[in-house]
C-alpha cells in the first residue's frame, strides 16, 4: 500500500491532471473573451468619439464657412472701400504735387528753360549750338545744365505725360544727349589745338585732366614720339591706358572721356524689347493662314464646292492647331531651360534665336517631324542682355584721334594751321572690320602691324558704386554689321479659287500665292558686346580693373541685375504710426529701407562709399533709381522670373495681399515663412503678429497665415513645426480678406493706428512690396 500512496503524491507534486487543465484552459479561453470584448468595446467607443468628432469639426467647419459668406459681401465691400479712398486720395495728392512742381519750376527764374515747354527748349538747343564757347570749365558748365533738363524729361516720361508729348520729348532728350557729346568734342580739340603749349617737361607730350561731379575728361597728346612709350596712368582720377608701340610713334591724342551718366544703353534696350516683341509675334503667328476662311469668303453660297473643300479644312485646322501647340511647347521648354540653369553671361541672344528658329522650323517641316538644329548668328551670341546685366557707373569713352597741327613762334609770331575738319579720329580698324569696309582709311606702312595689337585700359571703379562680384566689361559697337533678313518659312496663302463640276471636266483649282516670312533682324550695332576684350583682370585691394580691347571702344561695366536674388528673408515691422522697417535678406547682402510718410531712407552694414545713398531721404521711386544706379538691386520686372528661380503665385492674390499688408503695417508686423513655398500657386503663407513697439519681434509671438483667393484664415501650426497643417487655430474663423483675419485678434490701439494710417504713408509701403514682390522671389 506505501508504494501506492507515494505515487499519487508524485502526481499532485509534479503533474497537472487532466482536468485540472481543461480548467485552466476555460479560464484562459473566458479571460480572452472578456479582453476581447472590452477591447471591441473601448475600439467601438473611440470609433463613435472620433466620429462624433469629426461631427461636430464638421458643423463647426460648415457655421464657420456660413459664417464667413454672410459677411464675406461686407468685408469685400469695406476693403474696396478703403482702397478706393486711398487710391483717390494719393491720386489727388499726386495731381497737386505736379502742379506745385511746375508752379516752382515757372517761378524759379534761374535762366534754365522748361523742357515741357518746347519753344523754349528750342531756343536754348539752337543758342547752344551756335555758341563758339569751347573753354572746357564753361562747356562742363553748360553740360551740366544740359543734364540737368535731360533729366526732367525723363521725370516726365515716367511720370506718364498725355499721348501727344511723350514723342516729342524723347526726340529733345535725344537732341540734348547728342548735343552734349558734340560740345565735349569741341572743347577736345581746343585743348589739343594747344597741346605744344601745356607740355610735360618731365615726359614731354601733353597730360591733363578735367573734371566735375558729372565729367571727368583725360587728355594725352603724343608729343614726343618716344617708341619705348607703353602707357599713361592718370593717377588723380584713376585712369591709364596701354599703347601698342606702332602707336607711339605717330602724331595721337587719346582721350579718356567718363561720364557718370549713360546716354547710349537705352539705344540697345529699345532695340531689344522690340526684338521680343518681333519674336513673340513670330511665335504666336499661325504658320498657315486659314484656307478654308478665304475660300469660304470667295465661294460663299456654293454648296457643292464647300462640300469639297471640308478635307482641306480640316487639314489646315489640324495643322495649325498642331503648330500652336508645338509654339506653345517650344516656347515653354526654352524659358524652363533658363531657369534650371545657370543663366551663362551675354548668351540671351542665342536662346531668344534657338526658340524662334525651332518654332518656325517646326511649322514649316509639320506635326511628324522633329525641330532642326537651330540656327544662331554668331554676331549676336555677345550682345549683352540688358534685362539680365545692369550698366554700372555711366560710360567711359575711350578714342583716339589725329593731333591737331600745333601752333610755331615764328618771328615773334604764333602760327598754326587751321583746318575746318574739326576733331578726326585716328582710323584703328581690326582686321575684321578692315575686310568689311573698303571705303575705311588705311593707316601708313603700320596699319597690318597696328590692327593686331591691343591696346590696354584701367579703370579704378567708380567709388558710388557697389559692386557684388568682379564687374564684366562690354564695349559699344555703334554700327555693327549689316545683316540681310533671311526667310525663316515659307506661308501660302489663297489667292484665287475656282471650280467646276459639269461633266465631262471635274476641276476645283486653287492658286497659291507664296509669301515668305522673314525673321525680324536685329542690327549687330546699338549694342554692348563682350567680344574682343581680352586679359581682364580685377584687383580687389585698389578695386581697379585693367583689359585690352583690340580697338578704341566706349565700355561699361557690368553687374548681373539679379545677383542679389533670389531673396532668403524679409521682415515689414512697424516703427510706429505711419512708420516701418522693411528689411530683405538678399543673396550676398542685406538691405534695410525705414519707411516713413512718402519718404523712405536706406540703410546698410559694412557698406563704403556710399554716403551719397544711405541715410537720405527719398521717394519710392527716387530711391528706386539711385539704388539700381549704385548696383543694389532689390526690385523686379516683367522679366525676372526669366533669370531668378521663384516661388509661383497668382499675381492677383500677390497684389491683394500687398494692399492690405500696407494698410496693416503701422501696427502689424509681417515676415517670410518656409511654408510659403509648399502651398502652390493659389495660396500664400506668411507670419504676422501685432507690434506696437519699436524693436524686434519676439520669436514666439509670430502666427501663421493661409491666405487664398476666396479664404483667409490663421493657422494652429507654428514655423518651425516639421510638417504643413492646414488645421485652424482655436477660436479664430474664416475671413475673406486677411484685413478682418487680422483685426479679430488685434487690440484697440492697435484698430485705431490701423485706423488712422495715412494714405500716402500705405501707398509708399505699398509701392516697395508690388516692386520686390518678396512673397514670390523669396
Amino acid at each position: 500500500m506505501p508504494p501506492k500512496d507515494g505515487k499519487s503524491a508524485k502526481n499532485k507534486g509534479g503533474n497537472i491532471s487532466k482536468a485540472e487543465r481543461e480548467r485552466l484552459q476555460r479560464e484562459a479561453d473566458e479571460q480572452r473573451r472578456r479582453e476581447e470584448e472590452e477591447a471591441r468595446v473601448i475600439a467601438e467607443r473611440e470609433e463613435n468619439e472620433r466620429l462624433e468628432r469629426e461631427r461636430i469639426e464638421q458643423e463647426k467647419q460648415e457655421q464657420l464657412e456660413l459664417k464667413d459668406r454672410e459677411r464675406r459681401e461686407d468685408e469685400l465691400n469695406e476693403l474696396r472701400h478703403i482702397l478706393d479712398e486711398n487710391h483717390s486720395a494719393v491720386t489727388a495728392w499726386e495731381s497737386e504735387h505736379r502742379d506745385k512742381a511746375k508752379w516752382e519750376r515757372y517761378m524759379r527764374c534761374d535762366g534754365s528753360p522748361d523742357p515741357s515747354v518746347q519753344p523754349e527748349i528750342n531756343s536754348f538747343i539752337s543758342l547752344w549750338r551756335e555758341d563758339s564757347e569751347t573753354q572746357i570749365q564753361r562747356v562742363l558748365e553748360n553740360c551740366a545744365l544740359a543734364l540737368q533738363l535731360t533729366n526732367e524729361l525723363d521725370f516726365l516720361l515716367s511720370e506718364g505725360p498725355d499721348p501727344s508729348v511723350p514723342q516729342q520729348y524723347r526726340e529733345t532728350l535725344l537732341c540734348l544727349q547728342s548735343l552734349i557729346h558734340c560740345k565735349l568734342n569741341q572743347a577736345t580739340e581746343e585743348l589739343l589745338k594747344s597741346a605744344s603749349s601745356h607740355s610735360d617737361i618731365e615726359t614731354g607730350n601733353m597730360q591733363t585732366s578735367v573734371q566735375d561731379e558729372n565729367i571727368t575728361l583725360c587728355l594725352w597728346a603724343n608729343l614726343n614720339k618716344n617708341p619705348r612709350f607703353k602707357g599713361f596712368r592718370f593717377e588723380e582720377v584713376g585712369l591709364g591706358f596701354e599703347l601698342p608701340k606702332p602707336l607711339a610713334v605717330i602724331d595721337i591724342a587719346v582721350r579718356i572721356l567718363h561720364t557718370r551718366h549713360d546716354h547710349l544703353s537705352h539705344h540697345s534696350e529699345q532695340e531689344q524689347l522690340q526684338r521680343r516683341r518681333s519674336m513673340m509675334e513670330a511665335v504666336l503667328t499661325p504658320p498657315i493662314e486659314s484656307i478654308a476662311t478665304v475660300q469660304d469668303e470667295k465661294m460663299e453660297g456654293e454648296g457643292d464646292e464647300g462640300e469639297s473643300s471640308k478635307p482641306v479644312e480640316e487639314d489646315s485646322r489640324s495643322v495649325r492647331s498642331d503648330s500652336r501647340k508645338r509654339s506653345a511647347v517650344s516656347v515653354i521648354s526654352a524659358k524652363e531651360g533658363r531657369k534650371s540653369s545657370s543663366v551663362k553671361p551675354l548668351e540671351e541672344g542665342e536662346c531668344q534665336m534657338e526658340e524662334i528658329t525651332t518654332t518656325l522650323e517646326a511649322d514649316q517641316n509639320g506635326s511628324d517631324s522633329s525641330p532642326a538644329e537651330p540656327v544662331i548668328d554668331s554676331s549676336e551670341v555677345h550682345i549683352v542682355d540688358l534685362q539680365q546685366f545692369t550698366p554700372l557707373g555711366g560710360v567711359f569713352y575711350f578714342d583716339v584721334f589725329h593731333l591737331p597741327p600745333q601752333s610755331h613762334i615764328v618771328k615773334g609770331w604764333e602760327m598754326r594751321e587751321l583746318l575746318e575738319t574739326g576733331l578726326q579720329v585716328f582710323p584703328y580698324p581690326t582686321e575684321q572690320s578692315c575686310a568689311q569696309s573698303s571705303t575705311s582709311v588705311r593707316l601708313d606702312e603700320h596699319s597690318s602691324t597696328v590692327a593686331s595689337l591691343p591696346v590696354g585700359v584701367t579703370v579704378a571703379l567708380p567709388d558710388s558704386i557697389l559692386f557684388l562680384e568682379d564687374p564684366h566689361v562690354a564695349r559699344w559697337d555703334p554700327i555693327g554689321e549689316q545683316f540681310t533678313p533671311h526667310i525663316c518659312s515659307i506661308r501660302l496663302r489663297v489667292v484665287y479659287t475656282a471650280s467646276t463640276l459639269k461633266p465631262p471636266c471635274y476641276f476645283h483649282i486653287l492658286v497659291f500665292y507664296c509669301m515668305p516670312v522673314y525673321c525680324a533682324p536685329v542690327s549687330a550695332g546699338q549694342h554692348w558686346r563682350a567680344d574682343f576684350i581680352s586679359e581682364a583682370s580685377y584687383d580687389a585691394e585698389t578695386r581697379s580693373i585693367s583689359f585690352e580691347m583690340n580697338a578704341f571702344y566706349a565700355f561699361t561695366l557690368l553687374q548681373e541685375s539679379y545677383i542679389n536674388m533670389p531673396f532668403q528673408s524679409w521682415e515689414l515691422r512697424p516703427l510706429g504710426q505711419d512708420s516701418a522697417l522693411f528689411t530683405i535678406t538678399g543673396a550676398l547682402i542685406e538691405v534695410s529701407i525705414t519707411v516713413k510718410g512718402k519718404q523712405c531712407m536706406l540703410h546698410m552694414e559694412e557698406t563704403k562709399n556710399l554716403d551719397h545713398l544711405l541715410g537720405k531721404w527719398m521717394s519710392p521711386s527716387d530711391l528706386q533709381k539711385a539704388m539700381q544706379r549704385a548696383g543694389i538691386n532689390i526690385f523686379v520686372n516683367e522679366y525676372s522670373d526669366k533669370y531668378v528661380s521663384i516661388n509661383s503665385k497668382d499675381p492677383l492674390i500677390e497684389h491683394t495681399v500687398y494692399e492690405q499688408m500696407a494698410l496693416m503695417s503701422s501696427a502689424v508686423a509681417f515676415s517670410w515663412s518656409r511654408w510659403n513655398t509648399q502651398c502652390g500657386q493659389e495660396h500664400l503663407v506668411l507670419q504676422a503678429c501685432e507690434q506696437l513697439e519699436a524693436g524686434p519681434v519676439a520669436e514666439e509671438a509670430w502666427s501663421l497665415y493661409l491666405l487664398g483667393a476666396q479664404r483667409n484664415q490663421h493657422l494652429k501650426m507654428k514655423e518651425h513645426n516639421d510638417s504643413f497643417s492646414p488645421e485652424l487655430a482655436e477660436g479664430s474663423e474664416f475671413h475673406s480678406t486677411f484685413l478682418h483675419m487680422l483685426r479679430q485678434d488685434m487690440s484697440t490701439e492697435g484698430q485705431a493706428r490701423v485706423r488712422q494710417s495715412h494714405y500716402l504713408y500705405t501707398d509708399t509701403v505699398q509701392r516697395l512690396l508690388c516692386a520686390t514682390r518678396v512673397l514670390t522671389y523669396s
